[in-house]
């Protein structure tokens, strides 16, 4: 009785944590806000127009996407696929214990991507949409596959970025997907210099502008800006880091918050000042 009462107990406090917070800790930032409410785009899904409200007043959540709302544990559960144990360690220590228990959301089996082959980049339709984005295909094949696999009883193809615990990100003309587990990608040669980007052709278009990149530089790729808490450590052990993210609201406050926890980093997005991205600058240039 008196454990139930403690968990309890913990839960309300942790339900006080302000959401807002939670959000920045895994590098979800809002595109704009009041006294009143805060907007975010949607950290369950790639979007462009802000569906996710944060009520201040009330320290809740609402994703008009999917039209689902809840607390603060609610959103960390779901967001980091944890149990309420996890999350409430989460919310105190700032970290996930991983667990054997089930997640408290599931998601059914026909939902999930099945990676079926993979193999060097070679459709036609592939590399058609990689000259598009004003990538050769040598580059490309440098860091991507030709990845097939299955969603929702159908087969799909595309081109495919491994991650660092042997998920995908998954791109073509039509789809933005990912499979699981989804995680940044670290390229690692030995370097002392690291080169950090948000998406894959961002940093497609760095090393199609410079071929020597990956063998003078680390390379990170987050594929979300929801891996700037976990990325911090990754950048310890590195002397110069140079900062590739979006030329908007959460790029730049994502920038803020590395920055104070490694001030060692450079903002280069000087380069592409007029730009959204690295990929929209390079393609400008390509013109």
């Amino acid at each position: 009785m008196k454990k139930e009462r403690t968990n309890k107990l913990s839960c309300e406090r942790a339900r006080a944590f302000p959401i807002e917070k939670a959000l920045t800790k895994l590098g979800h930032f809002p595109t704009k806000e009041s006294n009143k409410e805060a907007w975010f785009l949607s950290p369950f899904r790639s979007e462009t127009q802000a569906s996710f409200k944060v009520s201040k007043k009330l320290n809740r959540w609402y994703d008009h996407g999917i039209g689902k709302g809840g607390n603060v544990i609610d959103l960390i559960c779901q967001i980091n696929n944890s149990s309420v144990r996890e999350t409430l360690d989460w919310l105190q220590n700032g970290q996930i214990s991983f667990s054997f228990q089930q997640p408290l959301f599931k998601v059914d089996k026909q939902d999930k991507i099945e990676i079926k082959h993979i193999k060097e980049l070679g459709h036609f339709a592939l590399r058609e949409y990689v000259i598009k984005r004003g990538i050769s295909i040598l580059t490309a094949r440098k860091l991507c596959k030709e990845v097939h696999y299955r969603f929702k009883d159908k087969m799909y193809f595309a081109l495919g970025l491994a991650n660092s615990s042997g998920g995908w990100e998954l791109r073509n003309k039509y789809y933005k997907n990912s499979s699981s587990p989804k995680d940044v990608t670290h390229l690692q040669n030995g370097n002392s210099r690291l080169i950090v980007t948000e998406g894959m052709f961002d940093m497609l278009s760095l090393m199609e502008r410079d071929n020597e990149l990956r063998e003078r530089n680390d390379l990170l790729i987050l594929n979300s800006l929801g891996f700037i808490e976990k990325s911090l450590e990754l950048l310890d052990p590195y002397e110069t880091i140079s900062l590739y993210l979006d030329n908007d609201h959460a790029g730049k406050n994502a920038f803020k918050l590395i920055m104070q926890q490694q001030p060692k980093c450079t903002d280069r997005s000087n380069l592409y000042e007029n730009f959204k991205d690295v990929n929209g600058w390079w393609n400008a240039q390509k013109k």
